[in-house]
Order: C-alpha cells, then structure tokens, then sequence
C-alpha cells in the first residue's frame, strides 16, 4: 500500500546525513565534555562548541546566545520560569493559541508565584489583536512584562506581525519571548534583526533527532539568567546536567542542511500547498480553511488547516488505515480524539465544532504531488462509503 505522511507540523523524518553524524559521535565522541582534562572530554566539547558556532551563523545571532535544551517544551519552560524568578516579571500577556508549553506553564506560575496573567484577544481567523495587547501593556507599564506570542502557529500556521509585536514591547520595556519551534530550520531568520529577547527551537521539527532543541537568549540577559536544575554549570550556568553531544551535533548539521537548500525547498512546498488547496476544493464545496493557512503571504507555507463536512471522531483513523498519516491539530493534544484542539475552539463557532472535524495538513521536504493525490483519492473514497451508508439509512 502506498503511504503518504502528512504530520511534519508534527515531527519529520530525520535526514540520512544527520543520522550519519549522530552515529559517528556516538561511535567515536563518547567522552563527557565536561571532562576536558583529556582528550575523549575535549573531542566532545569541541563538537558542542563548533555545533553552537554553526547554529548561530545560521540564525544570525551569537553562539553566547545559544543554549542547548531536551526540546521545545523545555526551551519555553526555562524562559517562561526564569523570566519570573530571575528577571522578577509581574505580568505575562500571552494568547489562547499558544502550545501548551506555553500556556501550562503561564497558569502553573500564576498559581505558584502570584504572577498576573492575561490574554490578548483574539480576532476573525486567528489574528492577534494588537491593539488590545497595546491596551494592556499601556494599562500595566508600571510592572515587569514580558510578552509571550508564538511567531507562527503550529496549529493553523499563522504568522505573527512580529515587528509590531517588537516595537511595543520596546516602547512599554517588556521582554518579548517567541515560540518560534515552526519557524527555525524552516524558514531564515536572522536574530540580529528580530526584536525577540527569547526565543525557542527543537530539531525535530527540522529533519533532526528529537529529544534536543535549544534557546535563543539576548546576550545581555544571559548572565541574569540560572540554572532550574541544580547541579553542574553547563549551557553557561543556564541548564545544567551532561550535554546530549550527538543529539547537539544532529541538531547543527539538520539546521544547516535546512538553510543550504531553502529556496528550493520552500518553492516545492508552497507549490505542494497550492495544489492541496485546489484539489480539496473540487471535492469539498465551500471548504472552511481554519486561520490564515490558505493565505500564501500572512501563514507559513507548511500548514494547511480545514474543517472536513462531517463530524467524524474516526476519520483519521480512516485516513491511516489508506496509508495517509494527517492530524486534528497540536501532538500534544492529539491523545485526546473526542477534544477538539485549544486553538480550533478559540477560533471556530459551536455549529462548526458540532458539525464538523479539523484537520491539519502539513507538508515536509520529502513530500511529492502523489502524496496530495492520494490524499485526496482517500477522501473521495470516504465520501462514496459515508454516501452508500445515507442511502442505506433512508
């Protein structure tokens, strides 16, 4: 049976080349490089050092600014965390769309440390109002802010008008921290230029392994910051605890290989999303896209998001079993079949919640119009069967 895998939002597979560094390290690397006393310790320090040099010429940014984390969910979590307890942060404007990294971690602190938090509305179709986020940060400039708004969704691909978000944070002299996992290793971006204080990343969802990611930290806060976990001073007293050296290594080589080939790369996509747009428009009359991910200029070419006509807890499992491999939104909340996601529901009507099921499509480098084509023939194939089953009934 011919398979299509269409989660890349999700996770992508990982590159041959990064998997051939990764067992070289592992191989031949295995030192701990906190050791440097020897040379199996320096070997493996050198690869940690040079692996930071490379990220940060591929984001622009200083290699002092890099620190490595497990992930995504981490690198938010020490932000998040530290920007209370060591910047001394009173106030926290967030939005209802962001990952539950995010959000979890805003109410856990709220609770624990009596840290107010408020959300910025949010407009037709997912748009961040920013004129209410101005509102509030006007309203509460006499506080510690910090600002924490994903760059563009993972779940409806919308991207954030980042420059503006920037520039209200610098005239109220609030941080500003970016969830940016959906942007790094798929899209350029340059630190220099970008008004973020913090912002995050994780291999995994650029073809490297998964378990490493790291933070982006404005050099002139680094030293504010310490360390959650209490133990050794690695990651500049930041995150402590032995360094992942082959997962660190796989995460440079997949950035780098991201960047190499990108314009190439992103064409393919975008032509991918265009045909996918069309397609499902012939077979489903007056589809609803969720947030701007049918727009080409205001969400990332990656993501596709839409309301399939039915409501159908099974319909991805439908779709599995004719080897098409999709989602209803966010992993994270993916266990979950009944519930819809967090972010449909802040954004969607109670008809279309009743009435219909989310998917979200996302494409990956790897991906070919035959998997679109697919994708489409198994969702003809699901109309004919739920036909057949309409006429049975009457």
């Amino acid at each position: 049976m011919q398979r299509a895998y269409l989660d890349n939002a999700a996770t992508t597979p990982v590159r041959n080349e990064v998997i051939k560094v990764m067992v070289n390290a592992l191989k031949y690397s295995f030192g701990n490089p906190s050791s440097t006393q020897h040379s199996y310790g320096r070997a493996a320090r050198a690869i940690i050092e040079e692996s930071r040099i490379r990220i940060a010429k591929n984001i622009k940014s200083s290699p002092y600014e890099i620190i490595f984390t497990s992930g995504g969910t981490e690198a938010n979590n020490i932000i998040l965390r530290s920007a209370v307890i060591d910047l001394k942060v009173q106030y926290i404007l967030t939005s209802p769309l962001e990952h539950h990294s995010v959000l979890k971690t805003v109410l856990d602190l709220c609770c624990k440390y009596k840290v107010f938090v408020d959300f910025v509305k949010v407009k037709d179709r997912g748009v961040i109002d920013l004129n209410h986020l101005e509102i509030l940060l006007k309203k509460n400039h006499s506080k510690k802010i910090l600002v924490s708004l994903m760059y563009a969704n993972n779940e409806i691909g919308n991207l954030l008008e980042i420059d503006k978000v920037g520039t209200l944070c610098k005239e109220n002299n609030a941080y500003f921290h970016s969830d940016t996992i959906q942007i790094i290793g798929n899209f350029p971006i340059n630190m220099n230029q970008l008004p973020f204080d913090f912002a995050t990343a994780s291999a995994h969802k650029f073809y490297g392994p998964k378990g490493i990611g790291f933070i982006f930290i404005r050099e002139k806060l680094i030293k504010k910051i310490k360390s959650l976990i209490t133990g050794g001073n690695q990651e500049y007293g930041i995150r402590s605890g032995t360094e992942n050296v082959y997962g660190i290594i796989g995460l440079s080589e997949a950035l780098h290989l991201s960047y190499c080939n990108f314009m190439n790369h992103i064409e393919k996509i975008k032509n991918l999303k265009f045909y996918c747009i069309s397609e499902l428009k012939k077979i489903i009359p007056n589809i609803i896209f969720n947030g701007l991910s049918d727009s080409f200029d205001k969400s990332i070419p990656t993501i596709l998001n839409f309301f399939y006509p039915k409501k159908d807890h099974l319909l991805y499992f439908h779709l599995d079993l004719m080897g098409i491999a999709i989602s209803k939104g966010s992993s994270c909340s993916s266990i979950t079949l009944k519930k819809v996601s967090h972010v449909i529901q802040s954004i969607s009507n109670k008809y279309l919640l009743k009435n219909m099921t989310p998917i979200r499509i996302s494409f990956g480098i790897f991906n070919e119009k035959k998997d679109i084509d697919l994708l489409i023939e198994a969702f003809n194939k699901i109309k004919n069967i739920e036909k057949k089953n309409f006429i049975k009934k009457r």
